[in-house]
């Protein structure tokens, strides 16, 4: 892991309201609170990869194990008590977009992913709902979490780290009793998506990849939220992509299939200060998506929005991604090195 409708002022607004609460109750969020649930939402059951979720009644002490479940919980006005830290080091596990919508509440306890799942932690935390659908949550974790109180977990049917950012913010609105309120979240950011497509028309039917130089040379499949950022603005994906790297989120490829990376627009993820070194690359700097300036790269920064909010890919983040992602896509493109991204 360490993927991607209106008159014309309902178009730039409508968007903008939705994303940021206007209109909610919820303003002042207090940790833990599901106030202004809404009306017949409990009792709920959600399934997922391993079982069902039998929530009850609102949740009021809510932890999240996934990567970015607390963004869509504290978009719809709900401070979980506890979160994961994957990457970053930011108290609370919130980045600044995320920080923004704590309010007054107090900042969660962090639980560490490093060494798995801190079991004993987080049950004395009393959670009465433990959410992880961005994560790679196994059977036995699955039946311990349980235990302790209903889980939400990753869906059937994707790879682990492959839910999409709508599914996530639609899931938790239905787990914490604000299903509609999550929907518009979700259609204001579609909106957007949409814009974009409707105002870069040279980004339809181009190829497109999402990749990392790590242990060589990693792609992101077609089931990574990286990927489907790409796909949403328009791009398409290689074709027979997930064949290359399997029924994972993503893989690494062999030296005889590295004329993968050669699409027409590919997003680089390198390591802090690793761009130079992946240009100078002898077994890519001679393809044309990099001889074209056809490549974009977001180095590993935790303090850059713009590379936290990419790997992040939530109701919270995606707008820093549209705003900055986009114009150094276009850029790349039109294939000129002059305006390389």
């Amino acid at each position: 892991m360490c993927s991607f409708l209106r008159p014309v002022v309902a178009l730039l607004v409508l968007p903008l309201l939705a994303l940021t609460g206007c209109g909610s109750d919820t303003e002042d969020p207090v940790a833990g609170s599901t106030a202004g649930a809404e009306a017949g939402a409990f009792p709920v059951s959600i399934k997922n990869k391993f079982g069902t979720a039998e929530i009850k009644s609102a949740p009021q002490r809510v932890v999240t194990v996934g990567l970015v479940e607390q963004d869509a919980l504290l978009a719809l006005g709900v401070v979980p008590v506890a979160t994961t830290e994957w990457f970053g080091e930011k108290p609370g596990a919130l980045f600044p977009w995320a920080k923004e919508k704590l309010g007054s509440a107090a900042v969660p306890t962090v639980l560490n992913d490093k060494d798995g799942i801190q079991f004993e932690k987080l049950a004395s935390l009393q959670p009465d709902l433990i959410i992880g659908l961005y994560s790679g949550i196994t059977a036995e974790d699955y039946k311990k979490l349980e235990a302790i109180a209903p889980t939400v977990a990753q869906p059937a049917g994707v790879p682990d780290y492959g839910v999409a950012w709508q599914d996530v913010a639609r899931t938790v609105g239905q787990a914490v009793g604000k299903a509609k309120q999550a929907d518009e979240l979700v259609k204001g950011i579609e909106q957007r998506f949409a814009t974009v497509r409707s105002e870069h028309p040279e980004f339809q039917g181009k190829t497109a990849l999402a990749a990392t130089p790590w242990e060589g040379y990693f792609v992101y499949g077609t089931q990574d939220p990286r990927s489907r950022l790409l796909t949403d603005f328009g791009f398409t994906l290689p074709s027979g992509l997930d064949k290359v790297i399997g029924d994972k989120f993503g893989g690494n490829i062999s030296a005889e299939r590295l004329s993968v990376l050669d699409q027409q627009v590919l997003v680089w993820f390198p390591a802090k200060g690793g761009t130079a070194k992946l240009k100078a690359d002898p077994l890519y700097m001679n393809f044309k998506v990099r001889t074209e300036g056809r490549d974009v790269f977001i180095e590993e920064n935790y303090d850059d929005q713009v590379y936290g909010a990419i790997q992040f890919v939530s109701v919270l983040s995606l707008p820093i991604v549209l705003d900055q992602l986009v114009p150094k896509l276009s850029k790349a493109v039109d294939g000129d090195p002059a305006t390389n991204a």
